[in-house]
Order: C-alpha cells, then sequence, then structure tokens
C-alpha cells in the first residue's frame, strides 16, 4: 500500500491555492504534466463535487473523480481509472489552511498499485513519485 501525506505552507492566499488545485483543464501548466482535461463537469461547480479528470503524465494516465468540493477548504478525489498499471486507490484528499495572507495544504493519498508480484514495489515507487509531484505542484502554484 501507497501512503502520500505532503504538508506544505505556501506564500499565497487560500482562494489563489484552491482555484489552482480544482482548475483541473489547466494542470498542464505544472511541472511534470503533460495532459490535463476535463472530461465531465460537476454538479454545482465546473470543477466541484462529480467531475471527471484525466492528468496525464509521461505514460502514466490518471483518471480521477472528484468526490468532495467545499471550497476554498476540502477536495477530495478517486483515481477511477489508471493506465499503463491499476491502482486500488481508498483515499485522496487536499485540505487547505488559512494561515494569515498564507495557505496551508495537506495532500493525501493512499491505494495500492494492483501489479502481480510487484505490487509492493510499484508502491514504494509510487510513494516517493507521488510524493515528488505533489511537493513539485505546489511549489508551482506557490510562483503564480
Amino acid at each position: 500500500m501507497f501512503r502520500i501525506h505532503v504538508e506544505q505552507v505556501l506564500a499565497r492566499d487560500i482562494d489563489t491555492v484552491f482555484e489552482a488545485i480544482s482548475d483541473h483543464a489547466r494542470y498542464e501548466r505544472f511541472p511534470g504534466v503533460g495532459k490535463s482535461v476535463l472530461v465531465e463537469e460537476g454538479q454545482d461547480e465546473k470543477n466541484g463535487t462529480g467531475a471527471l479528470r484525466i492528468i496525464g503524465a509521461g505514460k502514466l494516465e490518471l483518471t480521477e473523480r472528484i468526490i468532495r468540493f467545499d471550497r476554498p477548504s476540502r477536495m477530495d478525489y478517486r483515481i477511477e481509472q489508471s493506465k499503463p498499471f491499476s491502482v486500488d486507490h481508498t483515499r485522496g484528499e487536499i485540505v487547505l489552511q488559512p494561515e494569515g495572507d498564507k495557505t496551508r495544504v495537506i495532500w493525501i493519498s493512499e491505494g495500492h498499485v494492483k501489479v502481480p508480484l510487484l505490487g509492493r514495489v510499484m508502491d514504494r515507487v509510487a510513494e516517493r513519485s507521488f510524493t515528488k509531484a505533489f511537493r513539485s505542484l505546489l511549489k508551482a502554484i506557490e510562483r503564480l
């Protein structure tokens, strides 16, 4: 099982950070993201609950559904499909907390890479890779 927990304080206000994280169709502006598509709009907001997005980085492609959207403090998601390997995603949440004119971001993702015999190794690789990717994305948001 992979467990990713990234916590970082950004020198940006909570509304700016939330907008950048929830603007699915513009993830391509972040380092390493080569594809970002909003496939289905959400129920109450374009990027809100129910929205379906595809994020691609290299050969990796994740199809994610937004399952909770509380502007500007929380967005939960679930990976519904992934390529080139399958992921059993059990938890995806991004929590934002204002700290004066800064924002604390807590990003948690948990699951299991479903590859026979190599799943545990792939979990460790996913944990390292996604931790690095989440930190990189947050640094990019801070520079917006």
